[in-house]
């Protein structure tokens, strides 16, 4: 089975993607199922929940099972058209009734983490659903327990099938969520593309680095970044921002929550649309100009050959290359304007900065 939903509200307006639905909905809505089932015998199928925003899905059961003082459901995740690494996973709850007053207690079932590391919005030792989630479920359980003359008293047990293994695709294990991935969601509703999880894990990531008390940490485009950082300066996997495409997000975050040193390291093409402005490096948001690099160029003294040729590059490692060949710096230029439009977004904050350029190979090509 899959999910379907009774809001109208399923497209983005702009792009007219379909929006899906957060893990933390998932198990919401699992355990409105389930809890109900507990305390009637029956599952509601499709079951609806409410969400901000004045949406209220139906989520179809793809399991459920009733047995001796517990109930289960379980519900396929649909991300709608953003490509989520949790599209299509089973969110199962298993919900038994609690000590009196204890109110809901949540519990890690096989695929759902548990925080290992300070720094995370939840304590060491707790199952890895976060704040919002927490939210959605009390909120839905109090309900169940008002309309079925239940006491609200409940163990919530949560579950993702094949968990585990999805979570190595996520920054979980570099954030000490340790066995399986996070029930995430603020709002409930997955946006095509927003990346919304990618940068709140960037967020997360720096408050474990400040908890550790790291002083030095490095924001990477991606792994070929992080190995040449890490030779670099010996920093621990924990100090280690994957950044990919959203610099802004390192740089906004760190302003607000500054950690003593920032490195920024990645290839010439995305390094040089930083120093360009751009704060979003994915290939689809924004481009490298021609134009900027040749201005570059010229203002470092450039010939006027090199300058055009370098306007007329297919890449920015055409553009890096040509200028090698003279002898011209170009990834140092590009450094120190990464660099640049990186104090400019951190706006004073007590962050120093370097910036390390590298192209395909991992060869360190420029630094500021």
């Amino acid at each position: 089975m899959q999910t379907g939903w009774v809001t109208t509200a399923g497209r983005e307006g702009s792009t007219g993607l379909r929006y899906g639905w957060t893990t933390g909905a998932c198990a919401t809505a699992a355990t409105t199922a389930a809890y109900t089932a507990l305390l009637t015998g029956d599952f509601p199928d499709p079951v609806t929940v409410d969400l901000p925003n004045g949406k209220h899905p139906s989520f179809a059961l793809a399991t459920e099972l009733i047995e001796d003082g517990a109930a289960s459901a379980g519900i396929v995740k649909d991300a709608g058209d953003d490509p989520d690494v949790t599209h299509g996973a089973l969110v199962s709850a298993r919900v038994t009734h609690g000590a009196a007053g204890t109110g809901v207690t949540f519990r890690a079932g096989a695929g759902v983490g548990t925080v290992t590391k300070p720094g995370l919005p939840l304590p060491v030792g707790e199952p890895a659903i976060n704040p919002m989630p927490r939210q959605f479920i009390r909120e839905h359980v109090e309900a169940v327990a008002a309309r079925h003359g239940g006491t609200g008293d409940l163990v919530v047990e949560i579950s993702v099938q094949n968990g585990e293994e999805l979570a190595r695709r996520t920054w979980n294990p570099r954030l000490g969520i340790l066995g399986g991935l996070s029930i995430l969601g603020t709002t409930g509703v997955v946006v095509p593309y927003s990346c919304s999880s990618w940068i709140d894990s960037i967020r997360r990531g720096i408050d474990v680095a400040r908890a550790a008390g790291h002083r030095h940490v490095a924001g990477c485009t991606g792994s070929t970044s992080e190995r040449v950082v890490s030779e670099l300066h010996g920093l621990p996997e924990d100090a280690l921002l994957d950044m990919g495409d959203f610099a802004g997000a390192v740089l906004k975050y760190l302003r607000r929550h500054p950690v003593p040193r920032l490195t920024i390291a990645g290839g010439i093409g995305k390094l040089a649309k930083l120093a360009d402005g751009h704060l979003d490096l994915h290939s689809a948001r924004s481009q490298v100009s021609p134009d900027a690099l040749a201005t570059m160029v010229r203002d470092a003294g450039g010939s006027l050959e090199l300058v055009e040729g370098v306007r007329g590059a297919n890449t920015a490692l055409d553009a890096l290359q040509q200028c090698q060949a003279v002898g011209l710096p170009l990834g140092d230029l590009v450094a120190t304007g990464a660099r640049d439009t990186a104090l400019g977004v951190l706006r004073g904050a007590p962050v120093e900065v370097d910036v390390v350029v590298i192209d395909r190979s991992g060869t360190v090509v420029g630094r500021a």
